[in-house]
């Protein structure tokens, strides 16, 4: 029997969190190994020196170091019979995608982080930057389309709102009071989609078998 690809993830890295949406929106059987931080496995480490997560490890061996990769691979294996890979394709959600894995994670990390960052400008600054490079543009196109799919969702949703939800988690309060009314819907959308509860639920043991 084939085994089923292993992927290596954290709960709460948006990284892995998209990867991992990614796999059961696909309705891949995957297993996966929660790592911890401090004790990163060597198995990992020895498929991917990075030393982040994710990485997938496929049956034939083969191993995908981005999250991106991953959510091609699961799409693309699967036929994307239902259009979420290619409906991510076009030109106005690859640009939002670049800024958000560019700009936007850019000015995340130096809000949500300030401390790592020497000679960082203020928090504010990164937060209202992170406004302007993407949330803003994100609404304007919510407001046309509800989601980046169109009316339907795709893989540029699923890829983008780890990290919004990462910035709204920072400053609830202020982020509620953002007149981007589009875009808090779609996030509030998709907090309570059923993939991404699953996603999120703690595993018991660092290592179980998710069959979607």
């Amino acid at each position: 029997m084939t085994p089923a690809p292993l992927l290596y993830s954290y709960r709460r890295c948006p990284y892995a969190m998209r990867a991992r949406m990614a796999l059961l929106h696909a309705r891949v059987a995957f297993d996966t190994f929660e790592i911890s931080l401090r004790d990163k496995p060597k198995q990992m480490l020895a498929l991917s020196p990075k030393g982040t997560v994710p990485v997938l490890r496929l049956p034939d061996g083969q191993v995908l170091e981005q999250s991106l990769d991953i959510m091609r691979w699961a799409f693309v294996e699967t036929g994307d019979t239902e259009g979420w890979w290619a409906r991510a394709q076009n030109p106005v959600n690859l640009e939002l995608l670049a800024v958000c894995d560019g700009a936007f994670k850019h000015h995340l990390d130096r809000y949500k982080y300030p401390e790592r960052f020497d000679g960082v400008d203020s928090r504010a600054h990164h937060r209202e930057q992170a406004v302007e490079v993407l949330l803003k543009p994100l609404d304007a196109q919510l407001q046309r389309t509800g989601q980046l799919g169109g009316p339907a969702p795709c893989a540029a949703d699923i890829a983008i709102f780890p990290f919004v939800r990462q910035f709204a988690a920072v400053e609830p309060g202020w982020f509620e009071g953002l007149p981007l009314l589009a875009l808090k819907r779609w996030l509030d959308e998709w907090l309570k989609h059923l993939h991404f509860v699953s996603t999120m639920a703690k595993l018991p043991n660092r290592k179980m078998d998710h069959h979607p």
